[in-house]
């Protein structure tokens, strides 16, 4: 396979304004150690009232535990039960510990760096594939989309994973497929589903090469059929006939000559972040070459299964994200669900129906013709990528959270802002207006159910149950506490940052009149009762489907808390302390037995 501008031929240097960049920054021997440390700045600034916030949810009940368990030289988690998820991101956490200390505002600034790091391989991505202009406003509404700000500061493994895919996709599409593979292997061990983005891409290679025995077509065509056809091509062959008739040559400095001059350079050994085809590995093995990723993986589980006697995670774990998702029936809502939240979710619907409506308008006309789009065959190879990971991730996992689709998501970003820039005169005013739109899904909770840690809800979360926890252990530090996880998790480990000891806790699994019932049967065993809202759930026009009801509640592990008020009246307690925001609540429920203790310790501190 030979290499060409995945572009359509057109240099980067060429392409919208990008040749207004500053050099120093796109072209610069030390470009990325520039764009790296711009982006760590911005990242870090943008998210700065958030570094000091205690852990949330799974940060809590496995992330950070598992990484103290390897700051202490074990990698695989022993204070938590293992997921069997590789261990790259963990490592680098308890390596910033050990360098700095290990405090929330540390962990914070450590994803934080590795948000900005994968931000830089997806801008040089946008910039391999398209120009400035899509890769800066592509990187930028990724960068504020909702569930990829939420995530960039928490000690999850999903964007770190992201990132390196990114990379791995530079390179690719530069066909560098040995540094790609490195990449992908990196992204693999970040977290175990990343190995399906080289497999999509091996897949994709070997259809092509298939259709190339019958077409005679190949999945990077050469540099010449890549430009058959080609604003810098058409623009080069008139520009021959002109001088042929004229007998002169212009200045390629001229504004008519950029085309020509583009397509002079276009034989270039470097460019940014990548190669030309000199390097890249021919035919066949360049595509098996995607399967490299799979060997660190499997050593991983190997060594997993060495220490544990399981391979893919304790058996609770492998139950709930393989064994029971494959209901025909369940594949089928969560595909849907996973196309929803590729192409719609947390406002995303505003810049796919912008795309499609672009769609129909004609390419913007330039004086090198019309503007370029990202070349057909890697749109393709990008579909390919977002098909495999969407398919895969409806059949298996037990959640269907929407970090899970980091890696695609930006990728639907890029497409649709290439579109949009490509089609629409108005297209930086259709692209603010998605922003704004972005920017306001991170305060405003969506008209439908979502996780948390999808916005800025994550931090009402965490200020709701840091206040409510110190209020509890205030008043009753020595009480037995009945919650549920992950609030037995912020009350026993103080290091999580909601108490300052830690505190006695029965634990059931959710606040269902069901659980609450069972545990009003045993109320001696408790003295207190932590409730919380364990699932934002509006009410919606589908709360009337009974059907959809009932799906969700097999199929996804749905259910409804009962409100603090309630709650007290099933367990027979007071209700002494309740908090809500925007959705979210959580309360102190007191035993009766403990309203008279403390009655009777008032009584005789009075007659003293």
């Amino acid at each position: 396979m030979q290499d060409t501008l995945p572009h359509g031929g057109k240099p980067r240097a060429v392409l919208g304004e990008s040749n207004a960049v500053p050099a120093v920054l796109l072209r610069g021997r030390f470009s990325a150690l520039y764009l790296f440390a711009i982006f760590s700045i911005l990242v870090i600034a943008a998210h700065a009232p958030l570094l000091h916030l205690p852990y949330f949810w799974d940060e809590a009940g496995y992330y950070v535990p598992a990484a103290l368990d390897l700051s202490a030289g074990s990698l695989v988690p022993h204070s938590t039960p293992s997921n069997a998820h590789p261990p790259l991101v963990l490592a680098w956490l308890a390596l910033c510990w050990k360098l700095v200390g290990f405090h929330p505002a540390v962990t914070r600034c450590a994803m934080l760096l590795l948000t900005a790091f994968s931000l830089l391989g997806f801008f040089r991505l946008a910039l391999a594939v398209s120009n400035f202009s899509v890769a800066t406003w592509a990187t930028l509404l990724t960068a504020v989309y909702p569930v990829f700000f939420a995530q960039s500061s928490l000690a999850q493994v999903d964007l770190p994973a992201a990132g390196l895919i990114f990379w791995g996709l530079e390179c690719y599409v530069h066909r560098r497929m040995g540094v790609s593979a490195i990449w992908f292997s990196l992204a693999a061990l970040a977290k175990e589903t990343a190995i399906l983005v080289p497999l999509a891409l091996l897949l994709w290679e070997l259809l092509n090469l298939i259709a190339r025995r019958y077409r005679r077509t190949a999945i990077f065509p050469s540099r010449e059929a890549a430009e058959h056809g080609s604003p810098a091509r058409e623009c080069r062959e008139k520009e021959k006939q002109s001088e042929s008739r004229q007998g002169r040559h212009k200045n390629l400095d001229e504004p008519g000559d950029i085309a020509s001059a583009a397509a002079k350079s276009a034989n270039t050994t470097e460019a940014i972040g990548g190669t030309t085809g000199n390097r890249a590995i021919p035919g066949w093995k360049s595509a098996f070459v995607l399967l490299v990723p799979i060997s660190p993986l499997a050593a991983w589980y190997a060594y997993h299964y060495f220490r544990t006697g399981f391979i893919f995670g304790n058996p609770e774990f492998f139950h709930y994200n393989v064994q029971a998702t494959l209901h025909p029936l369940r594949i089928v809502l969560a595909l849907l669900l996973r196309i929803w939240q590729t192409a719609g979710y947390m406002n995303l619907y505003l810049l796919t129906i912008a795309c499609v409506l672009a769609m129909r308008a004609q390419p913007i006309q330039t004086a090198d013709g019309s503007r370029p789009r990202i070349a057909i065959p890697v749109q393709l190879g990008l579909l390919a990528v977002a098909a495999v990971y969407v398919i895969t991730l409806a059949v298996v996992g037990g959640a269907v959270l929407a970090r899970y689709m980091l890696p695609v998501v930006p990728l639907v970003i890029l497409v649709c802002v290439s579109t949009i820039w490509r089609r629409l005169q108005l297209w930086n005013i259709v692209l603010i207006i998605v922003a704004v739109a972005f920017v306001t899904g991170l305060f405003v909770n969506p008209p439908y159910g979502f996780a948390p840690e999808d916005n800025l809800a994550y931090r009402d979360y965490i200020h709701l149950h840091q206040g409510a926890e110190r209020w509890l252990q205030s008043r009753y530090p020595k009480a037995r506490v009945l919650t549920a996880w992950p609030a037995t998790g912020e009350l026993t480990k103080p290091y999580l940052g909601y108490v300052g000891r830690p505190m006695q806790v029965i634990q059931i699994e959710d606040f269902t009149a069901e659980q609450l019932l069972s545990a009003a049967d045993v109320g001696s065993r408790f003295d207190v009762a932590l409730v919380f809202s364990t699932k934002y759930q509006p009410h919606t026009i589908f709360d009337r489907w009974r059907k959809w009801q009932e799906w969700k509640a097999r199929y996804f592990g749905f259910h409804r808390d009962l409100p603090p008020e309630a709650a007290a009246s099933v367990l027979g307690g007071r209700l002494v302390y309740i908090q809500r925001r925007q959705g979210q609540w959580v309360g102190i429920i007191e035993t009766v037995k403990v309203e008279e203790a403390l009655i009777r310790a008032s009584e005789g501190g009075g007659s003293r």
